[in-house]
C-alpha cells in the first residue's frame, strides 16, 4: 500500500522510518547512474586463467600429463609433501590483459594418439573454458609437446594406494 499526497511523490508508508527494510523489499529507489556492470572494475590474475586452461587441457583425450620432465618432478615430490597439493597450474602460463590473455601450454600426451588432433582438441577445449569463464577474448594459445608417455614408461606421480 502506498500513499499519495496531493501533487506529492508516491511513497511507502514507512520508507522514511527504515529505508534499509523498504529496500529489502524492493521499494526503495535504484541510486547512482548506469548499468550496475559498469559501476566499477573486474580483474582476473593470471593464475586464475592458468587455472581454467589447466583443468580444461586435462580434460582432452590424449593429454597424459602438462609440463616438462623437470616441473612434474618436482611436482611429484611436492604433492607427497603433507599439506601439498596437486598443481592445476604446471605447464600452464598466462598473460592476461584488460580484455584479452594468451596462453602457452607444455603437454605430455599418449603414445598412439594423434599429436595434431590433441593440439586442436586442447586448444578448442582452453579456449572455450576461458573465454566463457572469464570473458575475456583468448588470443593465442601456443602448445609445446614436451614429451610422449609410452605404454611400458612408469609413471612418475604414481597413484597413491591409501585412499
Amino acid at each position: 500500500m502506498t500513499d499519495r499526497t496531493e501533487g506529492g511523490p508516491v511513497r511507502a508508508p514507512d520508507a522514511e522510518k527504515n529505508p534499509v527494510e523498504s529496500a529489502r523489499k524492493g521499494q526503495g529507489t535504484r541510486r547512482g547512474g548506469g548499468d550496475p556492470a559498469t559501476r566499477g572494475r573486474t580483474t582476473i590474475a593470471d593464475g586464475v586463467v592458468e587455472k581454467i586452461a589447466g583443468m580444461a587441457a586435462r580434460d582432452v583425450f590424449g593429454v597424459h600429463a602438462m609440463g616438462s620432465g623437470l616441473s612434474r618432478t618436482f611436482g611429484a615430490v611436492r604433492d607427497r609433501v603433507p599439506g601439498g597439493s596437486k598443481s592445476v597450474t604446471r605447464g600452464v602460463k598466462a598473460e592476461v590483459g584488460e580484455v584479452q590473455t594468451a596462453l602457452d601450454l607444455e603437454i605430455v600426451v599418449d603414445y598412439g594418439v594423434s599429436i595434431a588432433d590433441v593440439a586442436r582438441d586442447v586448444r578448442e577445449n582452453v579456449i572455450a573454458a576461458v573465454e566463457r569463464m572469464t570473458g575475456l577474448e583468448v588470443v593465442e594459445v601456443n602448445i609445446a609437446v614436451s614429451d610422449v608417455k609410452l605404454p611400458d614408461e612408469e609413471d612418475e606421480e604414481p597413484e597413491s594406494r591409501l585412499q
